[in-house]
């Protein structure tokens, strides 16, 4: 029988369960940003979004960049758009695939990253 860590995956599921800081990691995984532009992009205070980050850095879903004085952002391995992924897939199967049920599951959306 396999052993699992149900404690390590339960603490990075449980930075990944905030809507802002999933917006994040879909925006972190296309490319590295700044502080600075996650505010922008997604329209949150910056002590917001340094809160969140700080929260995924622990968890060791994010990483940083020093360049200079500017802290770049990036996912620290893309598998986690991956365990994402599989949670929508997971959620579409439990709504039978019906987009207005699988925001009735939780309480608060977010809206999609779209990156030119």
């Amino acid at each position: 029988m396999p052993v699992h860590d149900h404690q390590r995956v339960a603490r990075l599921l449980h930075a990944l369960a905030e809507p802002n800081r999933l917006a994040m990691v879909h925006l972190l995984a296309r490319s590295e940003q700044r502080v600075t532009d996650v505010t922008a992009v997604l329209g949150l205070a910056q002590s917001t979004v340094s809160a969140h980050l700080a929260t995924l850095r622990e968890a060791g879903l994010v990483e940083v960049r020093l360049a200079g004085r500017s802290s770049w952002y990036r996912v620290s391995d893309q598998d986690v758009e991956h365990v994402i992924a599989a949670a929508e897939q997971v959620l579409a199967r439990l709504t039978g695939g019906d987009a207005g049920a699988a925001g009735q599951i939780g309480s608060s959306r977010v809206p999609l990253v779209a990156l030119s």
